[in-house]
């Protein structure tokens, strides 16, 4: 098995993590790899917002903007523990990647094309974090694509928050995955 295959084998999401994080430099050489993926036309239907520091606490509050924006419109309020890991949820690592797109009109690349571009886009930063021995989880939510989020990243309407990457360090060691019956998703036709 080549380094490649082996690194996609066992990249798994971690949901807590840690200091060290991606230098700079690390972070423009792993959003380069991101930009590498498949993208029709090259339209780069994508953006990213990278937060540490206080802006993770800023963006705790804008996640709490967000549930309490979502309760009242069920009709519904946040008790303190709710209130509470809102606030906290950016705090599970150091350094919160926001995906989002940025679709670009163009009559040969509809947009569901640019969607999976973006889809692309997310998988090669997750290896590239991966192979320089950080860890990742992919997160989304309900609160994703709420007026609250979009606003706070400067995603407009007619585009999508597609999630935040966590990165960040652990010292986790996950079980390795099942083998999967290729024979159940796989039809060869000759």
């Amino acid at each position: 098995m080549n380094d490649l295959i082996h690194l996609i084998h066992t990249r798994r999401s971690i949901g807590n993590l840690s200091l060290p994080m991606p230098s700079h430099d690390e972070l423009n050489s792993a959003l380069a790899c991101a930009m590498s993926a498949p993208d029709h036309k090259v339209l780069r239907p994508y953006r990213f917002s990278v937060m540490t520091g206080k802006t993770l606490d800023d963006f705790g509050q804008v996640l709490l903007q967000a549930g309490l924006d979502n309760a009242k419109a069920d009709k519904k309020s946040l008790d303190d523990i709710a209130r509470t890991k809102l606030i906290n949820m950016p705090k599970r690592a150091p350094m919160i990647i926001t995906v989002a797109t940025d679709y670009k009109q163009h009559p040969k690349v509809p947009q569901f094309e640019q969607l999976l571009c973006v889809g692309a886009v997310v998988q090669n930063l997750l290896l590239a974090l991966q192979s320089m021995g950080y860890q990742t989880v992919w997160r989304t939510g309900d609160l994703c694509n709420t007026p609250a989020i979009k606003d706070y990243f400067g995603v407009s309407d007619d585009n999508t928050v597609c999630g935040f990457i966590y990165v960040g360090s652990s010292d986790v060691v996950m079980p390795k995955r099942e083998a999967v019956d290729l024979a159940q998703f796989v039809h060869f036709y000759q």
